[in-house]
């Protein structure tokens, strides 16, 4: 449950009013399509849109995550959206925030001085770093260079909004879009043997969530290294506590926002032990985009092209379930070469760009 607070004064007249949960349906609704306006109004996409029943659930708290949000309102109309979770792993002082507008109300100083509240928030909840993405769309502004020395991101707007709020950019993620076509699915068999042939000491392993008991502790704990092997550049990110609890949880929050959501492993013969996996989820009409989620290979199990061979197995599967979702989408770090170049390899192709940002409070 979000605890109320006084609707804030923000400039042009605007007001910062916090969601509270349970919300009514039609509150619910409004903030359904402000956040989906934004987020078409930003990336051009509709691959995250999710209806009021979605919503409701992606802000929810639980034992893993404090959350709140906002809706942003100019004169009774709601003009946008704010959200601040705060990570409950480690010592609970790292927080992911983000503000969105339309596009008619940016300019007039709205945005700062939203972002200006969520801070104090963030300290009085102990937060030392604050962090948040920002998809940029590709113009024609000088580009500002990842510290990784990988990617960069246009310096405009959305740029020069975060740095003067006292953000640092430190790592650019790229979104790739697969496509299935009429030779995809001889073309992705054959990768798979091609995989297959490099792993003889492993096999394939899938299910639909909920994860059946007996995959639960092998999926915690792959689940909990994307925290610690992913490449996070100079974000703190917490190192994750994943038990049967948190699975269980994991399970149900994506039930709740309606998506079927596929596990794709790869099993150790000689021990058990489930060392690599992937994810595939979508929700919605037959049509609907598909989403690429964590893909990971334990470090002790690399070099034998598992992530290759979870990738292909899965989305075969996925096409053999849902064979009108055309595309797939995925986000990775740009200095995740192994990761980019099975995406290569499969044929997943850019199609933009988003910073990660942080900001330290201390």
């Amino acid at each position: 449950m979000m605890t109320s607070e006084t609707r804030i004064p923000l400039p042009a007249g605007a007001t910062l009013h916090p969601l509270v949960l349970p919300a009514d349906a039609a509150r619910m609704r409004a903030y359904a399509d402000a956040r989906n306006r934004c987020l078409t109004e930003t990336t051009g996409r509709d691959d995250d849109h999710l209806d009021a029943d979605g919503v409701r659930t992606l802000l929810a708290s639980d034992a893993d995550m404090r959350r709140r949000a906002w809706s942003v309102e100019l004169d009774g109309r709601m003009v946008g959206v704010a959200h601040l979770n705060v990570a409950l792993d480690g010592d609970g002082t790292t927080a992911e925030w983000h503000v969105s507008l339309y596009r008619e109300v940016q300019g007039r100083g709205i945005g700062s001085a939203a972002a200006a509240h969520i801070d104090e928030l963030a300290r009085a909840d102990g937060v030392r770093e604050l962090q948040t993405w920002a998809e940029q769309p590709a113009g024609d502004a000088e580009m500002l260079p990842a510290p990784t020395g990988f990617g960069g991101v246009p310096h405009d707007r959305v740029a020069r909004f975060l740095l003067a709020s006292g953000h640092s950019l430190e790592q650019v993620y790229r979104i790739s879009e697969y496509t299935w076509t009429p030779g995809s699915v001889d073309r992705l068999t054959a990768l798979r043997a091609d995989a297959e042939a490099h792993s003889a000491d492993y096999r394939v392993v899938g299910w639909m969530l909920p994860t059946p008991p007996r995959y639960v502790p092998g999926y915690a704990w792959m689940k909990s290294r994307m925290s610690t092997d992913a490449p996070s550049a100079g974000l703190d990110t917490p190192e994750e506590v994943w038990d049967a609890g948190r699975v269980a949880r994991h399970d149900r929050r994506w039930a709740d926002m309606g998506f079927d959501l596929q596990v794709t492993a790869a099993e150790h013969l000689a021990t058990g032990e489930l060392c690599a996996f992937n994810e595939l989820g979508r929700r919605g009409p037959a049509d609907s985009v598909t989403l690429q989620n964590d893909t990971l290979v334990l470090s002790a199990h690399r070099g034998h092209r598992l992530g290759l061979l979870v990738k292909t197995a899965g989305m075969l599967n996925w096409r053999d379930r849902f064979p009108l979702s055309d595309r797939i989408i995925t986000y990775n770090a740009e200095e995740n070469r192994p990761m980019l170049s099975i995406n290569e390899t499969i044929g997943f192709e850019a199609i933009a760009y988003e910073g990660a940002w942080k900001k330290d409070l201390r």
